[in-house]
């Protein structure tokens, strides 16, 4: 009963342009809805793609519930909810590199790959965190690590040895894996804006500073729910081939 008259309060308080907070509510509900819709679909698919499907599920689950943690943070504090934005993304990112390499098992994708594109991706977030917390004195060297890291994700995907993988697979792999690579190029974009625009720097005297939350929210709802629809749709139309 208490924690209720809590969220009511919390609601109650909310203002109407309060558009952080209005984001911080469709995200974590958009993202709870496409668990349950990416859960109750596995029975659909052999064990192949199962996985695959149910990673989306857990992208999206996990997301969903830092999103009940940031939302109520912010109602609290009126405060960009930086660490549980990091602890999200430390175990959603990996995730969704993992993605990659599960519909490239059907190239031959080996786990070197899988492991390289973790690790990158840890890198990009943990030195991201030093710069935009520990050690913002030094944003712009942090920033600069957690850069490399991401552009050689890009690299991979597009140029390297995912990107060929892809297209030794074809067909549906192919169109699906070109769809994640554009998601991570354009939709994973925001994330190094964000942090610019969070932190003091070179960038600052051309960019400025300011809160990027509204984009944030909405970023990780599509990023994080569209990737796990287009290896829905892959499982899908690979499903559908396999049973004509």
């Amino acid at each position: 009963m208490s924690n209720f008259m809590f969220i009511s309060a919390s609601v109650a308080k909310m203002l109407p342009n309060d558009y952080v907070g209005f984001t911080f509510f469709i995200g974590s509900m958009a993202m709870m809805a496409a668990s349950a819709f990416f859960f109750l679909s596995l029975n659909q698919f052999d064990k192949k793609w199962r996985t695959s499907v149910l990673v989306s599920g857990l992208i999206t689950f996990i997301a969903a519930v830092h999103y009940f943690y940031m939302r109520d943070y912010w109602n609290a504090f009126q405060e960009s909810p930086t660490f549980f934005r990091y602890v999200d993304w430390v175990l959603t990112v990996p995730l969704m590199c993992l993605e990659f390499y599960l519909i490239l098992k059907v190239a031959g994708a080996k786990q070197s790959l899988l492991w390289k594109m973790i690790f990158l991706s840890i890198v990009m977030l943990v030195t991201g965190y030093f710069g935009e917390t520990i050690f913002s004195d030094q944003a712009a060297l942090w920033g600069f690590i957690s850069g490399v890291a991401y552009f050689w994700i890009v690299y991979e995907i597009w140029l390297g040895e995912a990107s060929k993988l892809a297209a030794a697979a074809g067909g549906n792999v192919l169109a699906s894996h070109k769809i994640l690579c554009w998601f991570v190029l354009v939709g994973w974009a925001i994330y190094p804006l964000g942090y610019m625009l969070g932190t003091d720097g070179w960038y600052t005297s051309f960019l400025g500073k300011g809160s990027v939350d509204v984009a944030y929210n909405i970023a990780d709802a599509i990023n994080k729910i569209g990737f796990g629809l287009v290896v829905y749709n892959l499982a899908v139309k690979s499903t559908s081939n396999e049973k004509a």
